[in-house]
């Protein structure tokens, strides 16, 4: 049988070593030799020696993902094998934490990560209740976590002289140490009038940057 769909780049080659790897532009394998964690409803495909539990974010988690639908619902993958990781054709990136890193990530952008890595779904200071930035996952310690995006993500630096303010149904992630609030761009008037649809955004203040997706369709975090 002949055809470019079995091209060497779209053959998945046996692993080399643990641990999560690109298997191309919008996958990532991840050859698990223990535990790890991913994104309930993330997994596409496995072989190997491998079980899969539901990881419950506790009565606080499950009352935050009800109220913003932006939850981090997670399973654990455990034993020996590889498993793939995928949503919705979305670009897969993967993040190497060094001692002292910390980031904060939308609940929809995550994929899977390394079970060395501490995780905490926390309030954003300042949002509010508004659109996606109500509760994010932070991320700290050593080790990969994989994200995946809507398109080409734009990464834009912040400083103390330049906030940068971001819809909230577009942004990523930013970098843990900024400073957060709300920017309403609109009078009240305005909004009254119909205005441009653009009346909230998350500012974000300090040193660092922020991760924006060219998109602000919304998706609803499902566990399957």
């Amino acid at each position: 049988m002949k055809s470019d769909l079995f091209a060497s780049e779209n053959l998945a080659q046996a692993a080399v070593a643990p641990g999560m790897s690109l298997q191309n532009a919008k996958s990532v394998r991840y050859n698990v030799n223990g535990e790890m964690l991913a994104r309930q409803g993330a997994m596409v495909a496995f072989r190997g020696n491998l079980q899969f539990e539901r990881k419950g974010q506790g009565i606080g988690g499950m009352l935050k993902r009800a109220v913003t639908g932006e939850g981090l619902a997670l399973m654990s993958v455990r034993g020996q094998g590889e498993a793939w990781f995928a949503h919705q054709a979305g670009n897969c990136f993967i993040i190497d934490f060094e001692p002292g890193d910390a980031l904060t990530v939308n609940g929809r952008n995550v994929l899977c990560f390394d079970p060395t890595l501490s995780y905490e779904i926390k309030m954003v200071k300042g949002a509010g209740m508004t659109g996606g930035g109500l509760f994010n996952s932070v991320f700290t310690g050593t080790g990969k976590l994989a994200v995946v995006c809507d398109g080409h993500p734009v990464i834009i630096p912040v400083t103390s002289q330049s906030p940068v303010f971001v819809d909230t149904d577009a942004v990523v992630g930013w970098s843990a140490r900024l400073e957060t609030g709300l920017h309403r761009s609109q009078s009240v008037g305005s909004m009254i009038r119909g205005g441009s649809g653009e009346a909230v955004q998350l500012k974000l203040s300090g040193e660092g940057f922020v991760i924006v997706r060219p998109s602000e369709v919304t998706e609803t975090v499902t566990g399957h």
